[in-house]
């Protein structure tokens, strides 16, 4: 990855939208090697899809809250059928596998004290659970869906492929043996 996919990347994370002519722009590239370029990020997995971000409180949707999870099970069996469960509820935004104090921490999103209270319900019906946390957000101080992107690779000067380019080799070595010729001279001397 070097710095116009750098680049890309941070373009997309800012506006999927934008058309490929106009990331081409930004970037310094005509279309085609940009959508290349694109598709190659998508192929790789890098860019892994495009969405649209939605604004939950717009949408009714207020309540933030973080679940912290203890288990007393720890087999694979108990823990594929919580991930299929946890999974596909519609509230859950983020569910990870922890280390430290919890097991499992969820981001779940509803509309109010009402929903979150159906949802813990329904969460703890589901499998055994040894403790479950709530933590209720007062405000969203930031919220970004864009990662950090490393710094591009430093540049690198490029010398030319001399073996796949013989009359680069040639003029090479020209220039080389006019720029040696003096020192030779004067070593001879």
């Amino acid at each position: 990855m070097d710095a116009i996919d750098l680049k890309i990347l941070a373009l997309l994370q800012q506006d999927a939208t934008l058309s490929i002519a106009a990331i081409g722009e930004k970037v310094g590239l005509s279309q085609t090697p940009c959508w290349k370029r694109i598709q190659r990020l998508e192929a790789d997995g890098v860019i892994d899809r495009r969405v649209a971000v939605l604004d939950p409180v717009k949408l009714g949707l207020g309540l933030t809250v973080f679940v912290s999870i203890e288990t007393a099970d720890h087999s694979q069996e108990w823990l594929q059928r919580f991930a299929d469960t946890v999974s596909a509820m519609p509230e859950v935004l983020e569910f990870y596998r922890m280390a430290g104090d919890v097991d499992y921490m969820l981001r779940v999103v509803v509309a109010d004290m009402q929903a979150y209270d159906a949802f813990y319900k329904r969460l703890i019906s589901v499998l055994p659970l040894k403790n479950v946390t709530s933590r209720f957000a007062m405000e969203k101080v930031k919220s970004t869906t864009a990662l950090p992107l490393p710094a591009p690779p430093k540049a690198t000067r490029h010398l030319p492929d001399l073996a796949q380019n013989p009359a680069s080799a040639r003029a090479s070595a020209q220039v080389s043996a006019r720029a040696l010729a003096p020192a030779l001279a004067a070593v001879g001397e």
